[in-house]
């Protein structure tokens, strides 16, 4: 795994094979922060990572200037990983936190402007995401939710989403805050 832009553009990052998680491939990654960048000045966003496996996203967040990013899963061993590969990067302001992301998502009190979820393809609850997130008030107004997930999904007719891109065989969907949600039936 490679940070493609920023100030760690070009470092390797090294995750064992014993972990599980899926990275985002550095093609759809390239991508997604070429769309990023044209919206959001790094150095001032609040970030948010659920499921965040290898960290991938939220490291080039660092690397192009984020202070301010939690980068959750609840894998124990990968985010204490996670916490050395930041240590050794000098990454100022990333925290990884050990927790489950939905309950991650109900506990949580502070609002972020971009929350990014990359969760496991086969994960069962994976169509209510969007909502859950949504829901919660984490987005700040204004704000994106961006889901990372297979070609399988189609969330256009959700009343948030704006936008889908698609790198191979990894599709991202975007959801705005600046729009109300609808009351719950």
């Amino acid at each position: 795994m490679h940070i493609s832009g920023g100030k760690y553009k070009g470092r390797k990052i090294n995750v064992s094979r014993v972990f599980k998680s899926r990275p985002t491939t550095d093609f759809a990654k390239a991508g997604l922060f070429n769309i990023l960048s044209n919206y959001f000045d790094f150095s001032e966003v609040r970030f948010l990572d659920l499921f965040t496996g290898t960290g991938s996203i939220g490291l080039e967040m660092a690397s192009r200037g984020c202070t301010d990013a939690e980068l959750v899963d609840e894998d124990g061993a990968l985010v204490k990983h996670l916490k050395e590969i930041l240590s050794g990067l000098g990454a100022q302001g990333i925290r990884p936190v050990h927790s489950e992301a939905f309950k991650y998502i109900r506990i949580c009190k502070k609002q972020y402007d971009i929350v990014f979820a990359d969760p496991p393809f086969e994960m069962k609850s994976l169509k209510e995401l969007p909502d859950a997130v949504l829901r919660s008030g984490i987005v700040d107004q204004g704000g994106w939710f961006i889901l990372e997930h297979p070609g399988s999904y189609d969330f256009s007719a959700h009343h948030a989403f704006f936008d889908t891109r698609k790198y191979g065989d990894v599709h991202f969907s975007f959801f705005k805050t600046d729009v109300d949600f609808p009351a719950s039936a």
